[in-house]
């Protein structure tokens, strides 16, 4: 059989394409008995076997004697079935509903696009009304309570006029917002 294998595998580095079937079909019993040895399931060993096979068709110029040709095809299938065999016994199927609560919760890819053209939306209406507005809202916007005696100073103006100058920046800023399409 090793023999048959060689003669094989030189006639098909020859250039003879029909050795490579003889090949296959001198060696696929051999190969089915070693991956078999490791316990997979049949889909599992076929593509262990293919892989095998694969991996001879894009590695055969790194095989100098012809006569190791068995010895290099039941190592590569035995390395093969191994990490798959290795591989096939951490995945356990797990239903949905069980693995849904371990997930992090993440926004989709279409929800974080809205939530970035609605922010967009945003801070271009403010840029576009009057720069005391636009001063008063980023500062309400980005303090949680801020100090309106410190306000009115950066403001240059009286503390009783903060809130109804804010409130009058807001309608502003709303009517920007609905010109624009954001608000409807």
């Amino acid at each position: 059989m090793w023999s048959d294998a060689a003669h094989c595998f030189d006639a098909w580095c020859a250039g003879d394409s029909g050795a490579l079937d003889d090949l296959v079909a001198v060696m696929t019993p051999v190969l089915w008995h070693v991956v078999r040895s490791y316990r997979l399931a049949e889909d599992a060993a076929e593509d262990v076997i293919q892989t095998t096979w694969l991996a001879l068709v894009r590695r055969r110029d790194a095989i100098a004697d012809s006569g190791a040709i068995g010895g290099w095809l039941t190592t590569t299938a035995r390395r093969e079935a191994w990490r798959v065999g290795k591989a096939g016994t951490k995945a356990m199927p797990v239903e949905d509903d069980e693995l849904a609560v371990r997930l992090p919760q993440q926004r989709s890819a279409e929800m974080s696009a809205v939530e970035i053209d609605e922010r967009t939306r945003l801070w271009e209406a403010v840029d576009s009304l009057p720069e005391r507005c636009q001063r008063l809202l980023r500062i309400v916007a980005f303090e949680n309570r801020p100090d309106y005696a410190k306000l009115a100073v950066d403001l240059d103006m009286p503390v009783g006029s903060i809130g109804p100058t804010r409130g009058r920046c807001l309608a502003k800023l709303r009517v920007a917002l609905m010109q624009t399409g954001a608000v409807g």
